[in-house]
């Protein structure tokens, strides 16, 4: 899919600094011709390191946004061209995307072996690993209170950690936890009853 982005031919930095500075007075027009100018060396970078042309554009994207948000734009004329601040900023942003996508990947894989760890151990909870569509276990988890069928729904159907369970439902860590241990108890309860 292209973007559209056209070269930077003909473009100086005298020209950015001059965009540059109309941007900071709010003129969003300034924005559209940085855009136009530099969008193809932002998204060729991003995608040399992301290797995936949707996540190259909403990096463009960003970037861009980036630009307009005063509170997060630390360009200095300065410390070198718009076209080198904005093409470290995006090998930045790329590789700190890379690490997040590692992270998430880990994550998910903790989450995995400590569910294989416990069906080992306990077997209900073998059961909810095993057979987490099953009818039994939709049963048992809708039983729970709604906080608790959140955290677990999180954890095991979309395969989030604690961490960014809590950061999600913007609340402690300590909370996830503990909804989650009440949680697992009951549900290990729960499965057990039926099993018996």
């Amino acid at each position: 899919m292209s973007l559209g982005f056209s070269s930077p031919t003909g473009t100086s930095n005298s020209d950015d600094q001059d965009l540059w500075s109309e941007l900071q007075q709010g003129q969003v027009a300034a924005l559209a011709r940085l855009y136009d100018r530099h969008a193809g060396l932002v998204y060729g970078i991003a995608m040399q390191v992301l290797g995936n042309p949707q996540e190259a554009e909403d990096l463009t994207q960003d970037i861009f946004i980036r630009l307009v948000d005063r509170q997060h734009s630390h360009y200095d004329s300065k410390r070198g061209s718009l076209r080198t601040y904005l093409a470290v900023l995006t090998r930045s942003r790329a590789i700190d995307r890379l690490r997040s996508r590692r992270t998430q990947a880990s994550a998910i894989e903790r989450v995995q072996n400590q569910v294989k760890q416990e069906a080992t151990e306990d077997p209900p909870i073998a059961s909810l690993g095993a057979a987490e569509t099953s009818a039994e276990v939709q049963k048992a988890l809708a039983q729970l209170p709604e906080s608790q069928q959140q955290v677990l729904r999180l954890a095991y159907y979309e395969g989030l950690s604690q961490s960014d369970i809590a950061e999600r439902l913007s609340e402690p860590l300590g909370t996830i936890k503990a909804r989650a241990r009440r949680g697992l108890l009951k549900l290990r309860q729960m499965l057990q009853d039926d099993l018996s």
